[in-house]
């Protein structure tokens, strides 16, 4: 055998590579290719949900468990989007801590947790920019009657929830955004809703005046509800007649006691409110909505619908004052416009006035029956001078607050400011009048609308005097 040298090896070497090489592009081989350059930054995240979120941020921990046991996470994790007013550990701490029942979260109710949690929730994506000042809905249902709960918005100084503040706004997730607030936003009782609204601190004022409690304490109650007409700062500043004598009254004057009435519940009608007459009668309030809501005929609400846990509050343009009984003719023009026209007609004398007269003076109090407008329209003729002043006079008596409750069958006694005396028999569930001239045809429609110096009864027909005597 003959050994091979380096000469052959390198020889057979080169042989065999050059026979590889012409067998790979026979065969079409493709050479191979240079990758692109990898792009240094990594992929972005995907956003987190809201609950994530709050996993993910150490001070949301409490808020975290007070979800899970309120089994609010899988509400949380929906597509929203949402709005979340997130408390930190040390706001719940300060909760738990203003609270004598509430050691920790396992002493809450989980009722009353689950309507605390939900307040801090609003539909849709609410950054602070878009924020403004005012109010909107929480998820909580904890308002009265079980609606939404209003929430005060305001951005005067930052962002405010409920006076509460927001210490890191605009956290984004991916059903929505989260600001963090440095308390937790509490269930809002009516006197709550008017300290939070610094549009509202004349009225707070006027609450408390000389450590007053009596309306703090009424309109905290949770054994009633309540429809509240609020004054805004502005309508105290022009209102003259508020004074230390008559401020509880005019305050009570704008509450309506047992009722809760958003805006759609209200229409042309009387109500009851709060305040009362010397006899105790409670005063009335006329309420007109043919163009938004207006009260008496002069204050108009401005802001509709603000929801308390007992109650609903509409904030008003200007303070009602206390009527009288001319109030409601002047305000009601849907009944009384012929009235006030006959009253105020030339020649006449001055009824307005007259009827004006506070209680303890002269004539008054006075009972009203006041014809409505399609009493007028019924009459071949509006009578005018001496016989109109003697039949306007017809329909009132003097010295006396007659409301419904004091009508029985046969003769009212004094008479009328024009002489002669009224004969009411019971008709149904109301009474039926007999005039002077002995028309005995005669209906009461809308009873004891109630005035400081008076009440007014509406009657469907006109009243004749006996113009023989």
């Amino acid at each position: 055998m003959k050994n091979f040298n380096f000469k052959t090896l390198s020889a057979l070497t080169l042989v065999l590579f050059m026979a590889f090489s012409c067998s790979d592009d026979d065969n079409g081989a493709t050479p191979p290719t240079i990758p692109d350059p990898v792009d240094p930054t990594p992929p972005t995240e995907e956003a987190m949900s809201i609950v994530e979120t709050a996993v993910a941020t150490e001070d949301l921990s409490t808020l975290v468990a007070a979800l899970e046991k309120a089994d609010l996470v899988e509400t949380l994790q929906g597509d929203g989007p949402f709005t979340v007013f997130a408390p930190t550990n040390e706001a719940f701490q300060a909760f738990l801590d203003a609270n004598d029942d509430f050691a920790s979260l396992d002493d809450i109710p989980v009722e009353v947790l689950t309507q605390v949690l939900l307040n801090h929730v609003v539909a849709g994506e609410n950054t602070s920019s878009t924020l403004a000042t005012g109010y909107v809905s929480s998820s909580s249902t904890a308002g009265v009657d079980g609606k939404a709960l209003s929430l005060y918005v305001d951005t005067t100084d930052g962002v405010k929830i409920n006076g509460v503040s927001v210490t890191t706004a605009d956290v984004a997730a991916s059903n929505g955004v989260v600001h963090i607030v440095d308390q937790v936003i509490g269930l809002p009782n009516i006197v709550d809703h008017a300290i939070y609204n610094g549009a509202l601190t004349s009225l707070v004022g006027a609450l408390t005046a000389d450590g007053n409690t009596t309306f703090t304490d009424l309109l905290s109650s949770t054994d009633q509800k309540f429809t509240v007409f609020a004054p805004v700062n502005d309508a105290f500043t022009a209102f003259e007649n508020l004074n230390g004598n008559d401020i509880n009254m005019i305050l009570a004057n704008h509450v309506i006691a047992g009722s809760a009435l958003v805006a759609s519940d209200l229409s042309n009608s009387y109500a009851k409110t709060a305040a009362m007459n010397v006899d105790g009668d409670a005063l009335s309030i006329y309420i007109n909505t043919d163009d938004g809501v207006k009260l008496n005929g002069i204050s108009t609400v401005a802001i509709p619908d603000i929801v308390a846990t007992n109650g609903i509050i509409h904030a008003v343009d200007t303070v009602i004052d206390l009527p009288t009984v001319v109030t409601f003719a002047t305000a009601d023009t849907e009944n009384f416009s012929s009235l006030i026209g006959a009253l105020t007609a030339e020649g006449q004398p001055d009824f307005v006035s007259v009827l004006s007269t506070p209680t303890g003076t002269d004539p008054a109090p006075f009972t009203v029956f006041a014809p409505v407008n399609s009493a007028f329209e019924a009459l071949a003729e509006v009578p005018t001078g001496e016989t109109l002043t003697a039949i306007l006079q017809h329909h009132v008596i003097g010295g006396n607050n007659i409301v419904a409750g004091d009508l029985t069958d046969g003769l009212i006694s004094p008479a009328t400011l024009e002489g002669d005396v009224l004969t009411f028999t019971a008709a149904g569930d109301g009474f039926s009048i007999t005039d002077g001239a002995g028309n005995s045809d005669i209906n009461i429609i809308v009873t004891d609308v109630q005035a400081m110096n008076g009440v007014v009864h509406a009657i469907d027909k006109m009243m004749i005097p006996n113009l023989d005597n």
